[in-house]
């Protein structure tokens, strides 16, 4: 680390500009998720597993894994958004050991409700983060 060069009042600026902005935007999403009933974790279930890259679903391994959740937890988590009717379980069309999340109507629906408002707050706050990550890209 002898090589790298002194931080500047800059670059703990910037530093902190984005942290609180990342802060902020993650408070604003929980609110939005409890604005409509979900909680913010039950709002990152959805979201994991409606972007999960194949088709037949994570498994609650993969959840666990999104969401840095122990496994015990991440079931219990799973247990609640079931119970709430926002996901169901199935089983592995290849392999019935292996269960599989999806999402309910209500889930899709709830989503799909929460990912318009994130989209369009993220594209209000884009110029701020190209603007934040131009200058740390600046003294790569």
């Amino acid at each position: 680390m002898s090589d790298r060069r002194e931080l500047s009042n800059e670059d703990y600026s910037r530093l902190l500009d984005f942290r609180t902005g990342i802060r902020r935007f993650l408070h604003w999403s929980e609110q939005q998720a409890l604005d409509i009933g979900l909680t913010p974790a039950q709002h990152q279930l959805l979201l994991a597993i409606r972007g999960h890259a194949d088709p037949t679903g994570p498994t609650v391994g993969d959840i666990a894994n999104y969401l840095l959740l122990r496994h015990h937890s991440a079931v219990g988590l799973v247990d609640r958004a079931e119970a709430a009717g926002l996901v169901a379980r199935h089983g592995d069309a290849d392999d019935q050991r292996v269960v599989r999340l999806r999402l309910t109507a209500m889930g899709s629906r709830r989503l799909r409700q929460l990912s318009e408002a994130h989209l369009e707050e993220l594209a209000r706050l884009a110029p701020r983060l190209r603007a934040l990550w131009a200058g740390l890209d600046d003294e790569s």
